[in-house]
């Protein structure tokens, strides 16, 4: 009798214990004894951790793909439709050979040509103003240089002969590039060459070279050929402006500066009421476009290039009187930049050209500084009107 009420006894053991294995309350596992062994009991609480760290993670992963793959995405297909529908009315496409074709937009009727060449790393845009002006007089033009605005840049295995000669991206090249333009869009010469900072540059280097297709040189705020040599502006340069341009660059690439556009963060150059609608969004379009940032880098990077060709170009073949140069400054080179960098700019840019171009006309915009193209261009546009008049008047006394 006893051995069957502990019989019974046993039974029911197990089979409570069986049923709180099968509800879930706590967890079984049989010995090989044939015991029982109970583990710790296993309830929702200890759920709910694992749930938290779970939907924390699905939470990171959407913050990731939004912040580093939405934006590029979404700006690269926007580049994509803009390209096509922010190209300059008018403009040319014109192919240089090389695989590489030049954006060039020509205004006006009449001769002399004048051809404007850009500050470094800038488009043609920022000489709406002045070609607006200039245009009411004769025929002007204004070109993207290889690798900025909407002109390509030539792949390496695309140049042959004596084009590898010059690194792209310094003045060399980029005269080289403006030689075959002129040719291939058969612009009437001699004209009057105008350039800013680098461009001027390569007006110098171009009209050393090509003297006999340039009357007149213009030079806005020329780049003194020695300013490297001074370590506060070398430091400047090489470890404030160009990162700061590659950190341009990459925001591009990111899609992070049509953000800041969007929200008003970001401001193109060429900027306020008198700018049309079509060339503020082109502006915008450009400081979103990676390529074109990277061209900016480019010229920036190979500045130092650039100023020992013409350096070494000018020793051995000095510039025609026939040709009349004049140069225009203003105030300082960079309202922004500290006084003492501006003040080795101005002394080394007089001592260059006293040296050099000792019979170059100097014309001096008070306030002004190498923004002058954009922010002052009415007094640009008064000095080439006065060269485009003089042209003129002797062309018809001839």
């Amino acid at each position: 009798m006893n051995g069957k009420l502990w019989s019974s006894s046993i039974n029911k053991k197990k089979t409570f214990l069986s049923s709180e294995l099968d509800i879930g309350h706590k967890k079984k596992k049989i010995l090989n004894d044939g015991r029982y062994w109970r583990e710790e009991p296993f309830t929702v609480k200890q759920q709910q951790p694992e749930k938290s760290c779970s939907a924390t993670f699905i939470f990171l992963g959407k913050i990731v793909l939004l912040v580093f793959f939405v934006p590029p995405f979404l700006n690269y297909a926007s580049l994509q439709r803009e390209g096509q529908e922010l190209r300059p009315k008018g403009a040319q496409m014109v192919d240089i050979g090389l695989g590489q074709k030049l954006s060039l937009i020509c205004k006006g009727q009449g001769q002399p040509v004048v051809i404007l060449d850009a500050p470094t790393g800038m488009s043609s845009d920022i000489w709406h103003h002045v070609q607006e002006s200039v245009s009411q007089a004769t025929k002007v033009c204004a070109y993207d240089r290889a690798g900025l605005g909407f002109s390509r840049r030539a792949m390496q295995n695309e140049t042959t002969g004596m084009e590898k000669v010059w690194q792209q991206s310094t003045s060399g090249r980029m005269v080289d590039d403006l030689h075959r333009l002129v040719k291939a869009a058969e612009i009437a010469t001699p004209f009057i060459l105008v350039g800013s900072e680098l461009g001027a540059l390569n007006g110098l280097f171009y009209s050393h070279v090509r003297d006999v297709q340039v009357s007149d040189l213009v030079l806005i705020d020329p780049i003194p050929e020695d300013i490297f040599e001074d370590e506060s502006w070398q430091q400047y340069w090489s470890a404030h402006l160009v990162p700061s341009l590659q950190a341009m660059q990459l925001s591009a690439a990111a899609g992070a500066s049509r953000l800041l556009l969007i929200l008003g963060l970001l401001r193109p150059p060429l900027d306020g009421d008198a700018v049309p609608e079509d060339v503020l969004q082109r502006q915008k379009y450009l400081l979103s476009n990676p390529a074109h940032q990277s061209g900016a880098v480019d010229e920036h990077f190979f500045l130092n290039e650039s100023l020992a060709q013409v350096r070494e170009l000018s020793k051995f073949k000095p510039l025609s009187t026939q040709i009349s140069l004049s140069v225009i400054t203003g105030d300082c080179f960079d309202e922004h930049l500290p006084t003492h960098l501006n003040q080795v700019f101005a002394e080394r840019q007089s001592r260059a050209l006293a040296r050099i171009y000792p019979q170059a006309s100097r014309i001096h915009i008070p306030g002004a500084d190498r923004c002058v193209v954009y922010k002052k261009p009415s007094s640009v546009s008064k000095h080439l009107l006065e060269l485009v008049s003089k042209r003129q008047t002797k062309q018809l006394r001839q």
